[in-house]
C-alpha cells in the first residue's frame, strides 16, 4: 500500500491551470522526488498535500484513507522553500514553541530538540536570534523544526538552499537516515545531480502537468540516444561504417551514436576490421538534467551536445 496517492488533482486560479489532473503514488520508505521549473505546480501540489489548500476536485489518499488536513497533519512535516521562522524568537524557544504545535509535550519536545541540535552541531545557538542566523544556519533549524517530531511523511521543498557542501551533505545524510528509519520523503528541487544521489521515484510537471513519473533508472533508459564511447588502441576506420555516425572524436576514444536498426557488435567488428583493439565501450545514459532540459525545452540535440561533451 501506498503512504500517499494523489488522484487526479486539480487546482486553478483564474484562467491558469497550476495543478491540471495529477495523479502520483509514493511507496513508504521511499524518497520521492517532485521535480519542474519555476511555475510548473509544484508548490501548489505540496500545498494540498499539507492541507494549507484544497484541491479545486481529485483527492489525497494518507495510509489508505481520505486524507484529513485536522487528524493527518501532526504526522506531517513540511519544510517550505520560503523561511517560516521568526526573526525576533531566540532558536531554542521557536524550536520549542514549533515541535509544541505538532503534538510534542514541553519535556519531550525539549529532549528531542536537544538531540537533532547537538547531531547538527547546534547546541550553541539555543540563545540567538533568528535574524543573527545566516541562510544557511536558517536552514538547518528549518530542518529541525520540520522532523523533531518523528513524522511519518516529511516534505522538504529545496532543503539545500544556502548551504555550504559540508553542511549539505550533513542533511543528505540525515535525510537517507530518516528514510531508512521508516520515514517517507517528498523532496523537491531544482538541482538535478541532488535528485540522481537521493531519490529512487521521481515526476516531472511542467506547466500544471505530469510530464514523467518513474524511476531514476527508468527515466535515464528511456531517454537514452543511442550514445556509446569507445576507447582503444591502434587506429580509427578510415571510413564510418554505416552501423553508426562519430559525434566526438579524440586520440584514443571516440563517440559514436548507433544508428537504427544497427547494432553495438556491428560497430565493434567495423573497429576490428580497421585494425583498432577496443579496450572499453561504454553506453552512455543522459543525466537528469539533460532529460529536464529536453521535456521542457524540447531540445533533445542540446541534451546530446551537452553529455558528449562533458
Amino acid at each position: 500500500m501506498s503512504l500517499l496517492e494523489a488522484r487526479n488533482l486539480k487546482k486553478y486560479y483564474a484562467t491558469q491551470k497550476a495543478v491540471d489532473d495529477i495523479s502520483f503514488s509514493v511507496a513508504p520508505g521511499s524518497i520521492f522526488g517532485l521535480l519542474g521549473p519555476n511555475g510548473a505546480g509544484k508548490t501548489t501540489l505540496l500545498r494540498m498535500i499539507t492541507g494549507i489548500f484544497f484541491p479545486d476536485s481529485g483527492e489525497i489518499v494518507f495510509e489508505g484513507k481520505r486524507f484529513d488536513p485536522m487528524k493527518d497533519v501532526e504526522r506531517i512535516g513540511y519544510m517550505p522553500e520560503e523561511r517560516g521562522l521568526y526573526k525576533k524568537m531566540k532558536i531554542g524557544e521557536q524550536a520549542m514553541y514549533l515541535a509544541q504545535l505538532k503534538g510534542l509535550s514541553s519535556s519531550e519536545a525539549s529532549r528531542l530538540i536537544k538531540q537533532w541540535f547537538v547531531r547538527l552541531e547546534m547546541e550553541s545557538w539555543w540563545n540567538k536570534k533568528v535574524e543573527d542566523l545566516s541562510k544557511g544556519m536558517s536552514q538547518k533549524l528549518q530542518f529541525v523544526t520540520t522532523v523533531v517530531h518523528n513524522p511519518k511523511l516529511v516534505i522538504l521543498d529545496e532543503p539545500f538552499s544556502g548551504l555550504d557542501p559540508v553542511n549539505s551533505n550533513v542533511i543528505k545524510d540525515e535525510i537517507f537516515n530518516l528514510a531508512k528509519n521508516g520515514a517517507t520523503i517528498i523532496f523537491s528541487t531544482h538541482r538535478m545531480e541532488q535528485v540522481e544521489e537521493i531519490c529512487d521515484h521521481i515526476i516531472l510537471v511542467n506547466k500544471g502537468q505530469k510530464i514523467l513519473d518513474g524511476t531514476v533508472r527508468e527515466a535515464k533508459q528511456k531517454y537514452k540516444a543511442s550514445l556509446f564511447r569507445i576507447s582503444f588502441d591502434g587506429e580509427l576506420p578510415q571510413q564510418e561504417h554505416p552501423s553508426f555516425s562519430t559525434i566526438k572524436r579524440e586520440s584514443h576514444s571516440v563517440v559514436v551514436k548507433i544508428n537504427e536498426g544497427s547494432s553495438s557488435n556491428e560497430v565493434i567488428q567495423s573497429f576490428m576490421n580497421g585494425g583498432a583493439s577496443i579496450n572499453s565501450f561504454n553506453e552512455i545514459l543522459p543525466s537528469l538534467n539533460d532529460i529536464f532540459i529536453e521535456l521542457v525545452e524540447g531540445t533533445p540535440t542540446a541534451r546530446q551536445f551537452q553529455t558528449v561533451t562533458n
